[in-house]
């Protein structure tokens, strides 16, 4: 009796004290009797917005995320810009979203983002003030002026050039950024007015100054995937501290298109490297080319053989002037196809002004598209683009970035 009394004053205080307890502290205590409700894993994937994914296309892996849990968004967006042309050669407008499909190695990707044709563009505009075209300063101003004219007025244009700077007794050849991106086109024309001129081609050099400095901040939503370079140049590097291929990788990362108007000097320089070292009108290949040659086409030859280039023979410096020029063709139509771009080649600088105005076309019906890919390897393969049109009328031609290499590590 008394242990039921005891029991019956232990639960009675027991109820008391709870009470008092949720009283003051309401947000503490658990409901008595309850099980506490579990909170649900958020699902994180690579695109935020899954409601524009298109009917049929397939929709990148989702990962269950506790809310305690750091979020690791490892995939970026690959950009794909697109021209689509019809059978006659024409550009295709008026093209969206649903009529395009992007393939990764053959399987299908969500788009995620889509650009029109009229949508803006941001452009680096190189200008190759080097070698042979010191002496025509003037006309690569009015091809760049005429450039500049034909883009839109909502386009954003970068200048880069090349100078000579000083430093010491010794004058090297300099990387110049006469303009950051801007669509204030009496700026741009300015800019342009400053344009110097080099004894020497750091055009490697330039290319990763554009990646740097350039497009070094992420692109706003309205330019995703519509910036390109121009380069108006023979692509000859004769100065760069910078290798091709990491100029070439960091171009590939980002996404930039790459155009090159190809300006054929090589007669110009051929007939100057073959006057005698004492001519002031002569021009010799640099320590920088010997020692680049010599590393891609001819690995197993002495050091010793390519250190002063007036000791060479006259056909070899010639032999060595033709395997440069075609190197740089093959380097910058490399860069051309990977990245969606194009090459035009113009025969003097006279004609430069009318591969520019091309350019400036092209630029205009590019579309641009871009994906989360479903393959998250970080294996540093080369992954393979394939860009489809449907829902139009005539057959399409389609030139678009070939692919690029996934992230390693």
């Amino acid at each position: 009796m008394q242990a039921s009394k005891f029991n019956l004053l232990f639960r009675s205080r027991q109820t008391t004290l709870t009470l008092l307890l949720l009283c003051l502290f309401p947000a503490v205590l658990p409901v008595m009797g309850q099980e506490q409700t579990k909170q649900r894993p958020r699902r994180v994937s690579g695109s935020e917005n899954q409601s524009t994914t298109p009917k049929g296309s397939q929709v990148p892996a989702q990962e269950d995320v506790d809310e305690g849990d750091v979020v690791r968004v490892e995939t970026q967006l690959v950009s794909v810009p697109a021209v689509i042309k019809n059978n006659s050669g024409r550009p295709v407008p008026g093209l969206r979203r649903e009529n395009f499909l992007v393939y990764e190695d053959g399987q299908q990707q969500s788009i995620a983002n889509f650009g029109t044709t009229e949508a803006p563009f941001e452009i680096a505009l190189l200008l190759d003030t080097s070698g042979s075209t010191r002496a025509d300063v003037g006309l690569i101003r009015q091809a760049a002026n005429a450039f500049i004219s034909s883009l839109r007025s909502g386009d954003r244009v970068a200048i880069v050039a090349f100078n000579t700077e000083r430093k010491g007794s010794t004058q090297i050849a300099t990387v110049e950024v006469l303009s950051e991106l801007t669509s204030n086109r009496q700026s741009l024309q300015k800019a342009i007015e400053g344009l110097g001129s080099a004894n020497g081609t750091p055009f490697y050099d330039a290319l990763d100054r554009v990646t740097r400095q350039i497009f070094r901040e992420p692109p706003r939503e309205e330019v995703r995937g519509r910036r390109a370079l121009v380069a108006l140049t023979d692509g000859v590097d004769s100065t760069s501290d910078t290798d091709f291929a990491v100029a070439r990788a960091k171009l590939a990362s980002a996404g930039i298109a790459c155009y090159f108007i190809q300006v054929n000097t090589e007669d110009f320089v051929e007939d100057r490297l073959l006057k005698d070292c004492q001519d002031d009108g002569r021009l010799s290949l640099s320590v920088k080319q010997l020692k680049r040659y010599r590393a891609i086409f001819v690995p197993r030859a002495s050091s010793e053989d390519f250190l002063d280039f007036c000791q060479m023979g006259l056909f070899e410096r010639m032999q060595i002037s033709r395997d440069l020029y075609n190197l740089a063709r093959r380097e910058m139509n490399d860069l051309a196809k990977a990245s969606g771009g194009k090459n035009f080649v113009a025969a003097s600088l006279q004609d430069a002004r009318a591969a520019l105005a091309q350019v400036a076309n092209e630029i205009g019906t590019q579309y641009s598209l871009g994906y989360y890919p479903t393959n998250k390897a970080r294996d540093g393969k080369f992954r393979a683009i394939r860009i489809e049109v449907r829902g139009v009328p005539d057959k399409t031609q389609v030139r678009a970035r070939e692919g690029y290499f996934a992230p390693k590590g």
